[in-house]
């Protein structure tokens, strides 16, 4: 089948390799706070699989059931690195493995059509503080060990998310690259005071420097994500002077106050699939959304596909 046979029905790489649209699914931790389930202050929603299993699937059957084609694990906040200080040290295969196993059981019991598993991982400190990461060799063995689990646990890609520095995104890279499965680079960024586009909470960092430091290391696909949708046109020309390969976007909308997010002036479905018509015009293949986003702006982004074939 070619890239434009009905979202799902043939697998993400094909269907990027045919210059297809893929759609995947939109937030995991913040639809879990819509749905009432606390955030931690250290390991923000990777407990979540622990406490609230029954949740955690229910938003990836969501998400499937308004047309994904690809949903991401609940476990961007699961390395040992900030489940650790949480007090989960104990439970990271647990929690890494669950994580992959609700969202395939997610699949299986509502797609109707192949749905891909991406483990996500981030570099994220605990509780998000700069100063607490890991010494070098530490947190290089905990990416290690998360991806480790995801690609035990059938996870069919490596999601990368929010990679916006060049040591610590460079660590995850490397771990990610290991496993031998497919890599999604995910990059955040926001805008410097000076107008350039620097890693999210980088702000000495370009997001050039961030892309030139990981491109290298040989991602299957380059998503820029939870990043604010007015910069996503501009992240993508400094993607796409130095990669030629796929390309996605899935952006953020509100903002975050730890723990919690606030879904304050969040896009509507219909305005983002209007944004999207730009990003594919620009190149993006693969669309989604990040915090802030639901099922209802996936189900709007599926259904607008053939619309958005067009701006090829």
């Amino acid at each position: 089948m070619d890239g434009d046979s009905p979202q799902g029905a043939v697998g993400w790489r094909e269907r990027l390799a045919g210059d297809g649209i893929v759609v995947i699914d939109g937030a995991t931790g913040t639809e879990l706070q819509r749905r009432g389930v606390p955030m931690d202050e250290i390991a923000w929603s990777g407990a979540a699989v622990l406490s609230h299993p029954d949740l955690v699937r229910a938003v990836h059957e969501d998400y499937i059931r308004c047309g994904a084609a690809v949903v991401i694990s609940n476990t961007f906040g699961s390395t040992r690195q900030m489940l650790g200080p949480a007090g989960y040290a104990e439970h990271v295969e647990t929690v890494n493995r669950r994580g992959v196993e609700l969202a395939r059981e997610a699949c299986d019991r509502v797609a109707q059509t192949p749905v891909a598993v991406a483990g996500s991982m981030s570099a994220m400190p605990p509780g998000f503080d700069r100063d607490a990461y890991f010494p070098p060799q530490r947190e290089l063995d905990s990416y290690r060990e998360a991806v480790g689990i995801l690609a035990g646990a059938g996870a069919d890609l490596i999601a990368l998310e929010m990679m916006e520095d060049t040591e610590h995104a460079a660590r995850a890279m490397r771990a990610a690259v290991e496993s031998g499965l497919p890599v999604w680079l995910g990059v955040s960024c926001k805008r410097s005071q000076s107008g350039e586009l620097t890693g999210f909470g980088h702000s000495q960092v370009r997001l050039t420097e961030v892309l030139d430091a990981l491109l290298p290391m040989g991602p299957a696909v380059v998503n820029i994500m939870h990043t604010n949708p007015h910069l996503i046109a501009d992240a993508l020309t400094e993607v796409r002077g130095r990669w030629t390969g796929p390309l996605g976007v899935y952006p953020d909308s509100g903002y975050f106050t730890r723990p919690n997010w606030n879904f304050v002036d969040v896009i509507p479905p219909a305005d983002l699939v209007a944004e999207s018509a730009g990003w594919v015009r620009a190149g993006a293949r693969l669309l989604g959304g990040c915090c802030g986003t639901g099922p209802e702006h996936v189900r709007a982004l599926c259904e607008a596909v053939p619309e958005l074939a067009l701006q090829r």
